[in-house]
């Protein structure tokens, strides 16, 4: 097989805009879904449902966060078959202006009071086209920067997709949080709820301002030359590569840790039936704690899968991870609020990032060029769906006066991690296959003194661009 386009990419510095553009697009959804959810359990119940029935507002207004993940496999489907006809670029600029301008949408929308039914009609619709656009996200600016980065370096370059995703939600609770708790009530349901979501159109310019000086991948572009785009890219990754989305879809289930650190585990310290009384404003700190550590954690992790592989660093971050849920439901349970804030961000801040600084890597390697995009974003936002389902079933399973919670829900967490990290230990290596390789069964991977020689001569590059 040829590899001649590995020694053909455009340079460090297309690398670096690739990575940028891959940073800004994963900040902006993130931004984008973290406000969304805190504006539907503070505010939207008041403003777009009927106030005759405060339970139910409260439930309506929940689903339509909820609403957004039946959209991701909708969207996966299309965007990934987008993606892989018409290029990473124009993917990624398509995912950003519909989330962008979606999101700026909600923030202009009427009330209830003003417009009747209408207006949680539109917040659905709206939250739809939200989910929709997430799917294509982050399995686009993956394969946009893998296909950029220079060999020895794609678990680097990819591992910012991963945290754009971190600091988007820091910057939305940078900006939701000290309006929710410092402006007035009155001002803040009028009006102030709508600053966050109409910041929306200041990360869309600068999104469009990095994206649109990205050139199109040299892999696509080879293909595209060469005639090779497959008319249905959707159902030729079924057919070749059914046994990786598989794994995909068990390795995404991963979402469990961050659903046990800031969902479940919220309710359980928090919820008074629960009978643990944590403090709603000490807790709310969690994930934004976890968020600043994993964005200083990710890009060494990432730089390590380059060094030892790929496999390596999600096995442990899955079964490490899996492990310390028990201690951190334990913490919680004898009512030690700084030890569950300390394992929280040990779990979920430090060890988790073992999978989930390099998946943005790992994922896009197992598929061929020509059904990259559409691989990773059906089986990622598969997997990622089956775990919006977690908290109910954690609810069931663990309900208020139940004995031994962290046992049973710490349980659970550990076998869903355990086959996750399965499912990484059945797929092959990739870190050290050439990029016109990945994806096909039979590529022999680099040796490893001739991987470390290369990876050691683009370091030393990248030393000297610097300088």
């Amino acid at each position: 097989m040829s590899v001649s386009s590995d020694h053909k990419q455009q340079g460090m510095n297309q690398s670096k805009k690739a990575a940028a553009s891959g940073w800004i697009g994963s900040a902006l959804e993130y931004y984008d879904f973290f406000i969304y959810a805190t504006a539907a359990s503070l505010v939207f119940p008041q403003i777009f449902f009927p106030s005759e029935n405060p339970t139910a507002a409260i439930i309506a207004s929940l689903a339509t966060y909820g609403v957004g993940y039946v959209a991701r496999p909708v969207g996966a489907f299309v965007l990934g078959h987008f993606g892989d006809t018409h290029g990473r670029k124009k993917v990624l600029l398509l995912c950003m202006f519909l989330m962008g301008f979606s999101t700026m949408a909600v923030g202009l929308l009427p009330t209830y009071q003003q417009i009747g039914v209408l207006a949680p009609a539109l917040l659905v619709v709206l939250r739809l086209i939200q989910g929709f656009a997430v799917a294509g996200e982050i399995s686009g600016a993956s394969s946009m920067i893998l296909e950029h980065a220079p060999f020895g370096r794609r678990g680097y370059y990819a591992s910012f997709t991963l945290q754009g995703v971190q600091a988007g939600q820091i910057f939305a609770a940078a900006v939701f949080l000290p309006l929710a708790a410092y402006m007035p009530n009155e001002a803040f349901n009028a009006w102030g709820w709508r600053v966050p979501f109409l910041l929306s159109f200041v990360v869309i310019i600068a999104g469009y301002i990095i994206r649109r000086r990205v050139e199109e991948t040299p892999a696509f572009a080879e293909e595209s030359a060469q005639g090779e785009i497959p008319k249905s890219p959707i159902v030729q990754v079924f057919k070749v590569s059914w046994r990786d989305m598989l794994r995909i879809v068990c390795m995404a289930l991963m979402n469990v840790i961050p659903v046990i650190a800031t969902i479940f585990g919220a309710a359980y310290a928090v919820q008074p039936a629960y009978g643990i009384g944590f403090h709603k404003d000490v807790y709310l700190w969690i994930p934004v704690l976890g968020n600043i550590v994993a964005v200083l954690v990710i890009p060494y992790v990432g730089n390590l899968s380059d060094k030892v592989g790929r496999r390596p660093c999600i096995i442990v971050g899955a079964l490490g991870s899996g492990l310390l849920s028990f201690a951190y439901l334990y913490a919680i349970s004898i009512h030690n609020v700084w030890l569950a804030i300390g394992v929280s961000l040990l779990m979920w801040g430090i060890v988790y990032q073992g999978y989930n600084a390099v998946y943005p890597s790992f994922y896009p390697e197992l598929f061929q060029t020509r059904t990259r995009v559409s691989g990773m974003a059906i089986a990622q936002n598969t997997g990622t769906t089956i775990t919006a389902l977690l908290p109910a079933l954690f609810a069931t399973v663990a309900p208020p006066g139940s004995q031994n919670i962290p046992l049973t829900i710490g349980a659970i967490t550990f076998v869903v991690t355990i086959i996750a990290a399965a499912a990484a230990m059945s797929a092959r290596e990739t870190y050290r296959t050439h990029l016109n390789d990945l994806g096909h069964r039979g590529a022999n991977p680099v040796d490893k003194q001739e991987y470390d020689r290369i990876r050691t001569q683009t370091l030393a590059h990248a030393r000297l661009a610097r300088s």
